[in-house]
């Protein structure tokens, strides 16, 4: 189960901000969804359902992000943003163990919890594990957001639909500022499509490409360093693409390696 981040963002005296009381409403209620999912599931053998309810693990992740920086203004390959991606993952990482607490209180700990790392730390725990960061490709789509944790591949799609006819899709976040500053046009929309990025486009405002980043336009490294940030809060694993250019060597792609 993933949550879409970018329904979190709220407008307040001081600007955009994120919602984290919404958000922890959310979590609470996605995990007790999650943990009642274990118990209703057809496992396809029994061994598959004896070891899924002995220890209870869930995956509850986040998408949508990329399209909550745009909303927030903060381009991905920069500090605000491994900042604030490590705050809601922590956040979700520990409000997801507390609300594992709760059902351990009304429902009793997973069967496997003596023995378990939350047995030593005295906490007793629904769910062996809670967080993990899926790629959520498909409900993404269903949700009209961002896939997990990664920026958009291009700000606009241009899809071939029936009878040859083509449907330009632009990211909702960018039609709307770029209808604000008056730079919106359908040619403009088509020209992106292309390319899927905005930089070098002189006609769009600079602080405008900085924000509206794509995949291609972020250095490796800002990739690693976001799928860093997640990672120190998580109990499972996290789906992260590393995208390079074409021309990129064996040592460019040892470098992320290392870095990683």
């Amino acid at each position: 189960g993933s949550i879409n981040l970018s329904r979190f963002v709220k407008d307040s005296f001081e600007g955009r901000a994120f919602d984290f009381e919404s958000f922890r409403e959310v979590i609470h209620l996605a995990t007790r969804f999650l943990d009642n999912v274990i118990d209703i599931n057809r496992y396809p053998i029994p061994e598959i359902g004896e070891i899924s309810r002995g220890n209870r693990k869930i995956g509850l992740g986040v998408m949508g992000f990329a399209d909550m920086l745009y909303s927030l203004g903060i381009p991905y390959n920069s500090e605000e943003a491994v900042k604030i991606g490590e705050e809601i993952m922590a956040f979700l990482n520990e409000e997801s163990h507390k609300a594992s607490e709760k059902l351990a209180e009304e429902k009793g700990t997973f069967p496997n919890w003596k023995g378990s790392v939350w047995q030593k730390q005295k906490r007793p725990m629904r769910n062996a594990c809670t967080t993990t960061v899926a790629p959520t490709g498909t409900i993404s789509i269903i949700a009209d957001c961002s896939g997990g944790i990664e920026p958009l591949f291009s700000l606009v799609f241009i899809r071939n639909v029936l009878n040859g006819k083509q449907l330009v899709e632009v990211n909702r976040s960018f039609e709307s500022v770029a209808g604000d500053k008056g730079f919106y046009s359908k040619a403009l929309m088509e020209q992106i499509g292309q390319s899927g990025s905005i930089q070098g486009i002189e006609n769009i405002p600079e602080d405008i490409r900085r924000v509206f980043v794509t995949a291609h336009d972020i250095a490796p490294e800002w990739h690693i360093r976001m799928q860093g940030a997640f990672q120190k809060h998580c109990d499972a694993s996290i789906s992260k693409t590393i995208n390079f250019v074409s021309q990129s060597t064996v040592d460019d792609v040892r470098k992320i390696y290392l870095l990683a």
